[in-house]
């Protein structure tokens, strides 16, 4: 339970710091990552770190895929992590 927990932690972790890098990259018109990248990310885990790092720093927010694709993913790990624990 102690690793599944911790790889949620550190991959909500890098979910935030992937939005605010890409957005940072963004105003320096540097290298971006990939919006595939984004997206994977969110979903192996990194959903909720991802979400709230999309609208703390206003990071591909007008995007209809990030829009439905990356609260998709949350709600498939939340919905992961009720099956998980009610076992």
């Amino acid at each position: 339970m102690r690793i599944i927990l911790g790889y949620y932690l550190l991959l909500t972790l890098i979910g935030f710091g992937s939005m605010w890098q890409d957005k940072r990259r963004a105003r320096q018109r540097a290298h971006r990552t990939p919006e595939a990248t984004l997206l994977m990310i969110a979903f192996l885990g990194g959903a909720f770190g991802s979400w709230i790092g999309m609208y703390s720093v206003r990071h591909k927010t007008r995007k209809a895929k990030f829009q439905w694709l990356v609260p998709l993913a949350a709600i498939l790990h939340l919905a992961f992590w009720i099956f998980y624990t009610s076992q």
